[in-house]
């Protein structure tokens, strides 16, 4: 493996000029600038969207010109869709001059908020300041208890000696507010500003402008969650998004190559030298493979040193890295010709990068963002801790499904499949009936489709959690009955066409029986969804429940998983030993059985 790895990197190595390096580097320069722009300035897409009639002399003038969404303009302008003086606000009765007033209300009280943080005396320029921390659902103290963490024997966040929950243990603490009876008092309409500070202007008609959140760096971190009431803001994480995804983009370049590698071997009949030598073909794709995979690691570790990542950010990419090339591979191994490939690679990446990068945009609001390693990153970037059952439920199942698809790639990886111009489908068919030798085989397949089925379902869950739960929980049942017989039936019908089994009723009933036995073993490795809390979620429930994961209510429901697959992987079984017609119809009809089946247990689990 050593040696042929060896090779792949000086052929490699030599096929690259230098000015393809030259044009590589540059594009890795200016992603990193754009990249660290984004980072430091914000996104700005928005820029001058609304334009502003009003003199120069206005006390608002200030923060109209410094808000990056307005744009200030001559009051004899009259391409204007608000105009502003010192005593109102005209607004038209149009969609777009109702936005430009709403935000200009935000950046008046934008304005105000910095003018306040420049006020020497903090306690009376925000005589009431919230400290919000962010805790599990089952964390909450029941109604009626003390929330303060103990009786104030300290100074708390407002400054002042009476402020209220500044003491002792705030790990209890959901939201502490410090008062200053010594600050400056509200000026009793409602704003923020005090007479301390002249320079601050309040709205013409509505006085509460004078507080919002803080603009620039704290939005873009993450929203506060320190400072006055109306500066607090839900979290979201970009800047950590924006470094997760660079994980992402060298691992497109990598695929290229190493997918453009596969194919040469076969399109120029180079790969033939290595399979007449006596090595495994497994040891001559681990030895293809590894550069490209070092290549992988040796990048996620200077990324990650150079962004602040531990080894947990190195740890979750690696698995995804791997599940990049093992795509990449198959559909080299597939593809026909380079014209094949090049829309294989780009479907891999966007697929993938996809699944990676969209779920982790929701690392604070729900326990699918999980379904992504980059959320392990997004974590690891803001400083939390991770379970050993969040990162073996993020990770496990790309990495089981990584695995699995080099196994199938190699099994074609022969000269009957390498150079011959056999569709894809049918490729896929090889590839499935490459790794059966015997009916137990069957069991293994079906067991070994279990992290594509996982993370099939985890990203139809992901896709509609946002949706109405009436809408989306037959949605999702019929979604994973259609994934899971397709799982439990495909190989089947591969054996059957390539002549493995005797078309007829014993053995396919026999094969049915081991197809649903593996794939019921396998299935119950997706309890680790416990571990998480998924469950506690309406489509977590819907999906996971029907399986008899967890359930306690009946002795029943363990075996009728068991039953419910057996008979429908028999019933496409049947179908399979027909032909591909005779297979479509069984199949539809298995997908019937186990929907009404998992319609009937979530009706039975209320």
């Amino acid at each position: 493996m050593a040696r042929i790895a060896q090779w792949e990197v000086s052929r490699s190595a030599g096929t690259v000029d230098r000015k393809t390096i030259a044009l590589g580097l540059i594009g890795a320069l200016v992603a990193v600038a754009i990249a660290a722009g984004a980072v430091g300035s914000g996104v700005a897409i928005d820029q001058d969207l609304y334009r502003v009639g009003i003199d120069s002399d206005s006390a608002y003038y200030d923060a109209v010109e410094q808000s990056s969404v307005l744009e200030p303009r001559p009051l004899s302008d009259p391409n204007v869709e608000i105009v502003v003086s010192n005593t109102h606000v005209s607004v038209k009765e149009t969609q777009t001059s109702r936005a430009a007033y709403q935000a200009f209300r935000e950046a008046v009280q934008s304005y105000n908020e910095r003018q306040m943080a420049r006020e020497p005396n903090q306690s009376a320029a925000f005589p009431v300041v919230v400290d919000l921390q962010y805790r599990e659902r089952g964390a909450l103290v029941p109604p009626g208890s003390r929330v303060d963490g103990g009786s104030g024997d300290g100074t708390g966040v407002g400054g002042g000696s009476d402020a209220v929950g500044g003491s002792g243990d705030s790990s209890g603490t959901t939201g502490t507010v410090g008062t200053d009876s010594s600050s400056g008092a509200s000026d009793g309409d409602g704003s923020v500003g005090s007479g301390a500070d002249s320079t601050a202007v309040a709205s013409a008609d509505d006085s509460s402008l004078g507080a919002s959140s803080l603009g620039g760096m704290a939005g873009i971190f993450g929203g506060d969650t320190s400072g006055s009431p109306a500066s607090i803001s839900p979290p979201f994480p970009f800047a950590s998004l924006v470094l997760a995804f660079a994980f992402l983009v060298p691992m497109n370049f990598v695929i290229q190559a190493y997918g453009s590698s596969i194919l040469n071997e076969r399109v120029n009949r180079r790969g033939e030298l290595l399979l007449v030598a006596p090595i495994a073909p497994g040891d001559i794709v681990a030895g293809k493979t590894l550069p490209y995979l070092a290549g992988m690691v040796g990048i996620t570790v200077v990324i990650a040193a150079a962004i602040g990542g531990g080894p947990v950010s190195v740890a979750a990419v690696i698995p995804i890295g791997l599940l990049f090339l093992s795509s990449t591979f198959v559909g080299a191994m597939f593809a026909r010709s380079f014209k094949e490939l090049t829309f294989v690679t780009v479907t891999v990446s966007v697929f993938l990068t996809t699944y990676t990068f969209v779920p982790a945009i929701f690392t604070n609001v729900t326990p699918i963002a999980l379904i992504s390693p980059l959320t392990l990153v997004v974590r690891d970037l803001g400083g939390d801790a991770i379970p050993l059952g969040d990162f073996a439920f993020s990770v496990g199942p790309i990495l089981v499904a990584a695995l699995v698809l080099f196994l199938l790639g190699t099994g074609v990886y022969r000269e009957e499949d390498m150079f011959t111009q056999r569709s894809v489908p049918l490729k896929f068919l090889d590839a499935l009936d490459s790794r059966i030798s015997r009916p137990r085989s069957i069991a293994t397949l079906s067991a070994l489709s279990i992290p594509f089925v996982f993370i099939a379902e985890l990203l139809a869950i992901a896709v509609l959690f946002v949706l109405p739960v009436d809408v989306t929980v037959p949605l999702v049942l019929v979604a994973v009955a259609i994934v899971e017989e397709l799982a439990k039936s495909m190989h089947i019908y591969a054996a059957f066409e390539k002549a493995r089994f005797a078309r007829t009723v014993r053995v396919s009933l026999l094969l049915g029986g081991l197809s649903g036995l593996g794939f019921f073993l396998g299935e119950k490795f997706t309890a680790i969804v416990q571990l998480v809390g998924l469950p506690s979620l309406t489509l977590g429930q819907a999906a996971f429940a029907p399986s008899g994961i967890g359930i306690a209510t009946a002795a029943g429901l363990l075996v009728a998983p068991l039953v419910l697959h057996a008979v429908t992987a028999s019933v496409t079984a049947l179908g399979a030993r027909q032909g591909k017609s005779a297979y479509g119809l069984a199949l539809v009809g298995a997908i019937g059985i186990h929907v009404v089946y998992n319609m009937q247990v979530v009706n039975a689990l209320g």
